[in-house]
Formats: C-alpha cells, structure tokens, sequence
C-alpha cells in the first residue's frame, strides 16, 4: 500500500549504525536438503523451514483462459556467515503453455510503506485473481469477492509477488534483527538476495526479469537497478507505481518549499473533481499543463523570493493559487501562499465538514475534530485497508492453501518506525534520494527501460514530483528516452478504479511488447 513515511523520519535521519552485508548465495545445501534444525537458543528467533505450496488454476485474463500454478511459499535469507536471518514469504503465479519457463518474462512485485505486506499490488492490481470492486469510489461490506483479474500481466509475465521483512508471512529468523533489514541500503540488499535465490532455484536466470514497485517499492526499484546490476542481474524494464524517488519533494519545512511546488497541480485536479473551481476545466490534460506550468514558473519565483515577495505581487500569485486550487484568496494568503497538503485536504470541503483523501482524494469523509486544521484521517485508507487484508488473507488459505496461524500483516508500524534513511553508511541527516541509483542503473545498461504510471488524484505521491525527480536524473538525452510516463484517473492505488485498471493494463501489455524479446 502507500507509504507511510512520517515527516520526521524523511526530514531529519537516524544516525546510520552499521551495515549488514547480506550474503547472496545461488544455491544453499538448505535448499535441496533438509529444513535446518530450529535454533535453540533462547535468545533468537526461530529459523522456520523452507516450504511452498503449489496449486493449479485458471482465471480469464485479457479475454483468454490462462492456466497458471500458483506457489505460495518461503525462502530464507543469510547473512555473510551463512546464518539465517530472515524467512521471506512470496506468492508466485507460472503461466502454463505460453512458451518455456525459463525464457518467459518474470516480474517481482512488492508494496511500499516501508512496512507494506505486498497483497494489495497482488490481489488489487496485477495477479491473476482480484477482489471485486464495484465502482471507482466504493468498496462494498464483507464479505468480498474474489473475481479473475482481467488486468492481471500474467499473459505477458510470470509472477512473483514479495513480502519484505516483518511484513506479510515474512519475518525475522535465527540471528537476524532489524537493523538488518530495516533500513533503504539494507532492504536493497535483501530483495536483490531473495531475487537471486529465487531465479536459481526455479531456473529463471535466462528470463527477461521486470520490476513493479507501488510508493516505497519506487524506491526499493530504484536501488535494485543498481544493485541488481552489480550483482549480475539484469533488469530489462522497470514500472514505478505512484513514486517517491527524493524524499525531499514530499515534506516542506522552513526553508524548503519544493512540496507546495509539486503538490499544487495534484491539488488542481483534485479541486476540479470536487467541483470547487469557479471555472471548471473542459480539458483536464491541458488545464493540468497550465498548472504545471505556473507552478514552475511565476509561483516557484514568488517562493524564492520569500518575505522579499512585493505585496503587489505576493496578492497577484495568492490569486492564482486560489484559483486553482479551489480555497479562499484570504486563506491562501494568511497561508503565506504554502497550504501544506494535509490542510488543503481538510480545507477543500471544509464547508461540508468533510476532508479528502490522501491516497486518494476521490474519496471524502468525516474527520474526528472537524474544526482542526490539519486532516487526521484518510478517507480512501479507510474505506479499502479492511478489505483488502480480510480478502488476502481468506484467499491465500482457501485458495492457495496457504496453511498457517501466524498473523498477516499487511502494514508494520513497527518496521516503518524502526526504519534507517541513511545511504551507505552516511551519517549525515538529509532527505533521502535515490535518484542515483536509478541513474547508475540506467547508464550502466542502456537497455533498461522504466515506466512511469502516476495517479492524478493521489495526495501521497504527487505526479509532478515524480516528473521532477525522474526528469533530474543528469543522464545522457539517449537514456532520459529510455523513460516514459502514464496518468490515470485515479489516487495512488491506480487499480482501485477499474477504468484506470483497463487503462493500465494496456500500457503495461505494451511497454512488455516494447522491451521483451521472448
């Protein structure tokens, strides 16, 4: 689901301790032997066995009957000694009769948070079963229904859906701790251990791989083009699901006024769906061009300035805001032309007592203190979250006979509290960007191609700081063509409205096309 990142955390990091080198072994004794014995030291976690289930179907996916196994099982992770550290559940989905395995396309998958389960990415966006949805803003009451998922890429790609550590059915084993995991370089170093255990222990090396990350999992993508790289593995496309690449773009501070920049265009659509613009736009694409660029422009000058802006012009740019945002010129003004974006949430239906979403801001509803002025709920989040976790967690036991009686967990605040933005062992308390990462990974092989599928509606991901970030990589002009970008009507969970789901499908079905040789 989406990130759950605090301001605090992305503003001012936690010192760095340092790093465990996870070890990336292509095949263990483990893994054809024996489960290892648990530990029976008291004072560590149990190291669990390796186990999967594997169970047949068929759903309708792109107007065709796709027969598929489904595997539902657990690898473990070892650090540099070969101690276990970590059991890592996963889903898989092996389409059957569309070419040999071990050269179709593979995806990895996983969620955001830091601390999302990936369950939301599987059965709400791209595996091969779906819960039902009925309408673009409504999610029906228990019990839920689980239908094919007409928009899975399962046609297109082989499967693997990931839970990070302390997240899911994955969890911490044998020596391991937090600090090994929880953390941006550290998780990096897990998924790129998983995803290379994994492609040797099913024979998938050879397979052209793909990765989708939604929020965090933009992130996690971005770091894994560059290690992934290193570690030999290479990635021939990357979709980014509602992204945050530089933390920076996301949370304003005194001094730092790159969020008010990146969320007025976001704030201009949402206020046009709502209906609250005294001139509603015929033609949303080029109203949102307009907005982009002013927020570039005039409104990124007036910012610079600060207190130096004239009062002439500072009243001039409050009404421009104003007016594209949908609130009063006064409340713009006594806001010193920044609304940060959880007062822009509670403010836009102010007269109605209502607040709009963060993950998606289709959505409306109560707050608990109405005359706050700050949002101190989610609308969107709360109307899908239940469903979602009670659906999963029927699905994987009945349908993929999943047997266990540990808790899924489908967001740890724990993990994201715990959580290390340092990079590579820097101490130095700044936001955290990966947009490195991303640019080596990409220059280092020019074939990798990345998607770009942004929600218009999403106030936790804005889509013009995704153009931002991905548009100041300082790649060569013949790799920046390598990046291409997609809008939907939709919040930060894209799939939630099935029209936008249809919508991307057929962008994902291309960019397959357009980057698989198989």
């Amino acid at each position: 689901m989406a990130s759950v990142v605090r301001r605090a955390a992305a503003v001012v990091l936690a010192p760095v301790i340092a790093l465990c080198v996870l070890a990336t072994p292509a095949l263990r004794a483990q893994d054809a032997g024996p489960d290892p014995e648990p530990s029976s030291t008291p004072s560590f976690a149990p190291i669990p066995g390796q186990h999967n289930v594997v169970t047949h179907h068929v759903a309708r996916i792109g107007g065709k009957e796709i027969a598929y196994n489904a595997i539902a099982g657990t690898l473990l992770l070892y650090d540099a000694k070969d101690n276990p550290t970590a059991s890592v559940f996963y889903h898989a989905y092996v389409a059957e009769g569309l070419g040999p395995a071990a050269r179709r396309p593979i995806t990895f998958s996983y969620n955001g948070g830091p601390g999302s389960a990936s369950a939301y990415v599987d059965i709400g966006g791209f595996g091969p079963r779906t819960i039902r949805i009925p309408a673009p803003e409504q999610m029906p009451p228990p019990p839920y229904d689980m239908i094919d998922n007409e928009d899975s890429v399962l046609d297109r790609s082989d499967l693997v859906f990931i839970d990070a550590v302390g997240t899911g059915f994955s969890r911490l084993a044998g020596r391991g701790t937090g600090k090994d995991y929880y953390g941006v370089d550290e998780d990096g170093k897990a998924f790129t251990q998983f995803i290379r255990r994994y492609i040797t222990l099913y024979d998938r090396w050879n397979s052209p791989k793909y990765l989708i990350g939604e929020s965090y999992g933009t992130t996690r993508s971005a770091v894994l083009a560059k290690m992934l790289e290193n570690a030999g593995i290479a990635v021939s496309g990357i979709t980014l699901v509602s992204t945050v690449l530089d933390f920076e773009t996301l949370w304003g501070d005194t001094g730092n006024d790159e969020q008010y920049i990146d969320f007025l265009p976001t704030e201009a659509a949402v206020a046009a769906y709502h209906h609250k613009l005294s001139r509603q736009p015929s033609d949303l694409e080029a109203y949102l061009r307009e907005v982009r660029a002013f927020a570039a422009g005039a409104y990124s000058q007036a910012l610079i300035a600060g207190d130096a802006l004239p009062a002439a012009e500072k009243q001039q740019i409050a009404g421009r805001v104003a007016s594209y945002v949908g609130l009063p010129l006064a409340y713009v003004l006594k806001s010193d032309l920044r609304v940060p974006p959880s007062r822009f949430q509670k403010a836009l239906l102010g007269d109605l007592d209502e607040t709009v979403g963060r993950y998606d801001a289709r959505f409306s509803g109560f707050d608990i203190d109405p005359i706050g002025a700050d949002a101190d709920s989610d609308p969107s989040s709360d109307a899908i979250s239940s469903a979602f976790t009670s659906a999963f967690n029927a699905y994987v036991r009945d349908e993929l006979k999943y047997e266990t009686n540990q808790e899924y967990i489908s967001l740890s605040r724990d993990v994201n509290r715990q959580w290390d933005w340092g990079r590579d062992g820097r101490k130095s308390p700044v936001a955290t960007s990966v947009l490195g990462d991303l640019a080596e990974g990409m220059t280092a092989d020019r074939y990798l191609r990345v998607l770009s599928v942004n929600g218009i509606y999403d106030m936790a991901t804005p889509f013009f700081a995704t153009e931002q970030s991905l548009n100041h990589l300082g790649i060569v002009p013949a790799l920046q063509q390598n990046i291409s970008f997609r809008y939907y009507p939709s919040g930060h969970m894209i799939y939630v409205n099935p029209v936008a789901h249809a919508a991307l499908k057929r962008d994902l079905d291309a960019f397959y096309a357009a980057t698989s040789r198989s």
